[in-house]
């Protein structure tokens, strides 16, 4: 199978990713990109790391016509959160007029369309849905969790990068009550986006290390509509924090063990549950944000002792957490073996 791929706002970090990846995905034909305030100039202009490997250059909006012979139209969304749901219906009418939509798989990396409830999704993100007609229409892409859902689907919203690591965390513990977990995770800068912030400039927190969206983060609401779907009771209390490096995300969960469950048989839990799942590595000792950066790789480890269990999850947000398992997902989806384009160790040191 041949794939034509276009990226919308490919000039941010997760559009830069999804350029990386598709480059090296042996299905991927060509890959056209879209970016205003980049229009007209090269891809290494945003992203130098691409330079010699990726050609091509920003477009400001795609001609869809030109994919009306394309045997497979893959568009991923690295938009903004909150933009594509406000195009999403032009869109949609755009790819009918160019008659191309009986062959387009669309996958959105923002939140626009991860919660399928919009009063749900107006409460986590504080504003109302702007297209909440569109919100069934999104199989939720986390592979590890919904793998059969995404077997042919034809819009994918993929997961946030911190609940990511969470719902791995909490994959062990399917059809259990699990009373309250206290989480924490902690990301790097590139989580925050390409344009700098007052939390993100570099100088204010390259020596800095503090929480944020303390038990408020968004991504509360994707884990607790996974803990519904895959019977886990009980509840998640996360805090985030924002740490002096670039990627990785490194999460920890924390609970008590029902008196069914010592610490042999929570460990054999997790083996069962990622046994087979190409991307997920369980080591011995403490994950290490190092080891998974620039991959889409999740390493987890397990402990615990006479009362207590732990689960701990490094992932880079960039990869797992973002583009990496966008592509991952567009392999399921159409039948591609899953680690297509994806096979590669991080770097390490760093």
């Amino acid at each position: 199978m041949k794939i034509d791929a276009a990226v919308l706002g490919a000039s941010g970090y997760g559009g830069g990713e999804l350029l990386r990846w598709l480059s090296q995905h042996p299905n991927v034909a060509s890959i056209r990109g879209t970016s205003r305030s980049f229009a007209g100039q090269a891809f290494a202009e945003a992203h130098p790391n691409l330079r010699g490997i990726v050609g091509g250059s920003f477009e400001a909006k795609v001609d869809w016509s030109i994919f009306s012979g394309s045997p497979q139209l893959v568009v991923f969304s690295a938009l903004p959160h909150g933009e594509l749901a406000k195009t999403l219906h032009d869109l949609e009418q755009e790819w009918s007029a160019a008659r191309i939509g009986d062959h387009l798989l669309f996958i959105d990396l923002s939140g626009d369309f991860r919660i399928h409830d919009a009063a749900a999704f107006e409460k986590a993100n504080g504003v109302p849905h702007s297209a909440p007609e569109f919100l069934n229409e999104f199989v939720y892409g986390l592979p590890e969790w919904n793998r059969a859902a995404l077997s042919g689907a034809r819009r994918i919203a993929s997961p946030g990068c911190f609940a990511t690591a969470l719902q791995l965390g909490l994959l062990p513990l399917r059809g259990m009550d699990v009373g309250f977990i206290a989480a924490s995770g902690v990301t790097g800068s590139s989580g925050s986006g390409a344009v700098a912030a007052a939390g993100t400039h570099h100088p204010t927190r390259a020596n800095d290390f503090r929480a944020y969206k303390i038990l408020t983060h968004q991504h509360n609401a994707e884990v607790a509509l996974a803990m519904a779907a895959c019977e886990i009771s009980g509840h998640v209390s996360f805090v985030a924090h924002s740490a002096p490096f670039v990627r990785g995300i490194f999460a920890t969960l924390q609970f008590q063990l029902p008196d069914s469950l010592d610490g042999s048989a929570l460990r054999q839990r997790a083996i069962e549950a990622f046994r087979g799942l190409p991307f997920i590595r369980v080591v011995e000792s403490s994950p290490r944000v190092a080891a998974v950066a620039g991959s889409n790789f999740a390493d987890i480890s397990i402990a615990s002792d006479q009362r207590s269990g732990a689960m701990m999850v490094a992932l880079d947000n960039l990869g797992k957490g973002m583009a990496g398992q966008a592509v991952q997902s567009m392999n399921i989806a159409l039948g591609l073996p899953e680690t297509a384009g994806l096979w590669h160790a991080g770097r390490y040191p760093g």
